[in-house]
């Protein structure tokens, strides 16, 4: 161990003592460390929480943090852990399809209340306490499928990278919305009447075709939760046939 509690080897933030050291009985926990994290993410960012932020945010000395967290991407780690303990986890219906649907939803969900999580997501975080609950109750709700446990898990990431991407480009329109100048409706009016001219010419028939009946411009005015879930369902629909 170096100096400030930091670890010299590679080392499970999992697997360490909740404070490195000798010495009174910790005055913080992991638990208070990562909600102050994921206050600051949710308000201002994923690029606004540092380690003093955080230590500000908890009333103590940013060295002092070191000695709970050593490194800041095991904050993000307690991060990511913390709020996977938001998911509700019902018992299995024997639709294995249904219940995958409805915990693609929750991710969704949680997506959108902590928009910096798509961006923390790598199979490094996929093995905190939660993220096994998360992946036990998976595989539960997966037993009726008639597939090897490999590729289960396969089918879990491959879910959980549709969301992701999805709620990202949810969030990216929701910004960019936000930085326009002027009026969403009244951009989406002008790129509504400049695709029109351009179909109308008969150069694009099969788009033409594709867009009639839903709107000139595609993706305008779809409820985007049931474009999420015909997404996840046509996923899901292709294992297990």
């Amino acid at each position: 161990m170096t100096a400030g509690g930091r670890p010299a080897e590679p080392e499970v933030i999992w697997s360490r003592p909740q404070r490195a050291g000798r010495g009174p009985r910790p005055a913080h926990s992991r638990e208070s460390i990562a909600a102050e994290a994921v206050r600051i993410a949710d308000a201002e960012g994923i690029d606004a929480v540092s380690m003093r932020r955080v230590a500000a945010g908890i009333g103590a000395g940013t060295m002092s943090l070191y000695n709970y967290v050593p490194r800041k991407e095991e904050l993000y780690e307690l991060m990511v852990d913390a709020v996977g303990g938001e998911y509700e986890f019902p018992a299995p219906t024997g639709d294995w399809r249904a219940d995958l649907l409805a915990l693609a939803r929750q991710t969704r969900a949680l997506m959108h209340r902590h928009p910096w999580l798509p961006r923390l997501l790598t199979p490094v975080y996929g093995f905190s306490p939660n993220a096994l609950q998360y992946l036990e109750h998976s595989l539960e709700y997966l037993a009726p499928l008639d597939a090897p446990d490999a590729e289960k898990l396969e089918l879990v990431a491959a879910v959980n990278g549709t969301v992701a991407t999805y709620v990202a480009g949810e969030l990216a329109l929701a910004e960019r919305a936000r930085a326009l100048p002027w009026s969403e409706a009244e951009e989406q009016g002008v790129r509504t009447a400049w695709l029109a001219s351009r179909l109308a010419t008969g150069e694009y028939p099969r788009l033409a075709a594709a867009v009639s009946g839903s709107g000139p411009v595609p993706g305008a005015g779809l409820d985007m939760a049931a474009v999420f879930d015909r997404s996840v369902t046509r996923l899901l629909g292709a294992w297990g046939t």
